[in-house]
């Protein structure tokens, strides 16, 4: 690094410090569908509790009750892998701090080790990232098909009252 610039340390430690913040955000916004799950399950439940309902509307309900569950376990998983991928960003930024002030201290036998470690832990990260955005998507077209689903029932239902009317 001695004929690089003085910048190019700080382009290494601010990468993972910016992919540390994403993976914060990310965290925070499926913390957030997180809970909006929790509350549409609570909605479900409540539900079920007036009795009443149709063969129909109960296998409705029943189908709407597992894939807002199964959309909580892939937001579980893609919250797990962004801590991780969080964890693995933030240590990152550390290594390759680390690794820059060994340098600066001429004690090459260092450089090596820290630099594949600052490597791997961005690989993890980037897993990380992978992971959350692929059970993110499944988690999205989870909740789309219950959105499909209601609506097709209302479709249905406001024609069935305007044939009567």
């Amino acid at each position: 690094m001695d004929n690089q610039s003085p910048f190019a340390v700080v382009t290494f430690i601010v990468a993972p410090a910016l992919l540390t913040n994403a993976s914060s955000v990310l965290a925070m916004s499926t913390t957030n569908r997180m809970l909006r799950t929790r509350d549409r399950m609570s909605e479900l439940y409540a539900k079920s509790e007036e009795g009443s309902l149709t063969d129909a509307e109960s296998a409705h309900l029943i189908g709407q009750v597992e894939r807002v569950e199964n959309q909580a376990l892939l937001l579980l998983v893609a919250l797990r892998a962004i801590y991780v991928a969080l964890g693995a960003f933030a240590a990152a930024t550390l290594v390759t701090l680390l690794a820059a002030v060994i340098e600066q201290a001429h004690i090459p036998a260092w450089i090596q080790p820290l630099t594949g470690l600052g490597i791997l832990l961005g690989i993890v990260g980037v897993s990380g990232l992978i992971t959350s955005t692929v059970n993110l998507f499944r988690a999205t077209r989870l909740s789309l098909a219950n959105l499909s689903e209601e609506a097709a029932i209302i479709r249905e239902r406001q024609m069935e009252r305007t044939a009567r009317d």
